[in-house]
């Protein structure tokens, strides 16, 4: 009896009369960012079923792809409505462009904080 695995080219190892499937995860030459590798990073430990059946379907790297964008546009959006509450503006920039430097700095740190906390 052939199973639906052999019959889709799917082959098995035998391990102590034990049949192990022989899986391989797609290659992929995919870049992550820092929010999608901190998700896989959750993920794998909070859900590894998820994780496993991304892994195994081949779209764990285009999910981790779409969460990165995603963390990255919420992040960038609230960087800028955090400069315009501070009252940080391209003016600054052009006035004194250390101290615009230094506010946009501790921003995306307090934002980034506020995110990834969240």
């Amino acid at each position: 009896m052939t199973s639906i695995f052999e019959k889709n080219g799917g082959t098995y190892r035998n391990e102590n009369g034990i049949l192990i499937p022989n899986l391989k995860a797609p290659e992929t030459t995919k870049e992550i960012g820092k929010y999608g590798n901190l998700h896989k990073k959750f993920i794998k430990q909070n859900y590894r079923a998820f994780y496993s059946t991304l892994l195994i379907k081949g779209t764990l790297f285009d999910y981790l792809e779409k969460v990165d964008l995603k963390a990255k546009n919420e992040l960038n959006r609230l960087i800028k409505d955090m400069a315009v509450r501070q009252g940080i503006t391209e003016e600054l920039k052009a006035k004194d462009q250390i101290a615009w430097v230094g506010a946009m700095n501790n921003i995306r740190h307090s934002a980034e904080a506020l995110y990834c906390k969240g």
